[in-house]
């Protein structure tokens, strides 16, 4: 398995942040952030609600210059201006190799990049982006199956891909394709960073877990962080956390 790191750290610009008093920064995740080191082949932000995992990965993916709603490095439309000025905090530490290519997949705002897709290839002339997405339009497929057509079809290798909240889309059964693709892709030079709540894509060997709390950004192991173990505690014993859910 190759080594790639495109992107090895990225470090808070402390000094020149107006206020941690307001948000993002007030997030006890952030007002802590000094520096992260990512795994040269996959890295997980995981966390409650709240904890601020999707608002850093937006961050860490507008300042390598990805479109904010998501797309390659060429997709430069807006639908909506809500993205937080985290971004331009934040200062990332590349290696020495450059990839060849990049996505931010996000669940949230893939709808938009879809029908960004439509809108460019009705104005260009030549191959159709939707070739490199599997050449079905992605509004003619399901969420879930649009969402796993461009991850299986759109993403090359020698890459780097951020992907928040993918699960959101997939079933448990495409999580564990997807643990498959992303295989195949590390395979091929690439690097990943992943928000998710999702312990069967955490579940990737050998990555890095950051998990966001109260308390700050901490490195954890899939068995230690808190979804895994609320995930345990109930299928272990379903009717007795079911007692206590519904009888108080």
């Amino acid at each position: 398995m190759l080594n790639t790191q495109y992107v090895r750290s990225i470090k808070m610009i402390r000094d020149e942040i107006p206020s941690f008093k307001k948000y993002p920064f007030n997030l006890p995740s952030l007002k802590t952030l000094d520096e992260l080191s990512f795994h040269p082949n996959v890295t997980f932000l995981v966390g409650e609600n709240g904890m601020g995992k999707s608002t850093l990965l937006e961050a860490i993916a507008v300042a390598l210059g990805f479109n904010p709603e998501g797309g390659s490095f060429n997709f430069n439309f807006s639908t909506y201006d809500s993205h937080s000025p985290l971004g331009d905090y934040l200062q990332v530490i590349k290696g020495i190799e450059k990839p060849r290519d990049g996505f931010f997949l996000r669940a949230e705002s893939f709808y938009n990049v879809a029908s960004n897709i439509e809108e460019m290839d009705q104005e260009i002339l030549g191959r159709p982006i939707i070739d490199s997405f599997g050449g079905v339009s992605l509004h003619e497929q399901s969420h879930g199956e649009a969402f796993f057509a461009t991850f299986l079809h759109r993403f090359g290798g020698n890459g780097i891909y951020i992907l928040d909240e993918p699960e959101a889309a997939l079933s448990p059964l495409r999580q564990m394709s997807m643990l498959t693709r992303i295989h195949d892709l590390i395979n091929e030079n690439s690097q990943f960073i992943i928000a998710t709540h999702s312990p069967i894509i955490m579940a990737y060997p050998d990555a890095k877990i950051f998990e966001l709390t109260e308390e700050g950004i901490s490195e954890s192991k899939l068995e230690e962080t808190n979804h895994y173990r609320i995930m345990k505690q109930f299928f272990d014993d379903k009717n007795r956390m079911l007692h206590h859910l519904l009888n108080g």
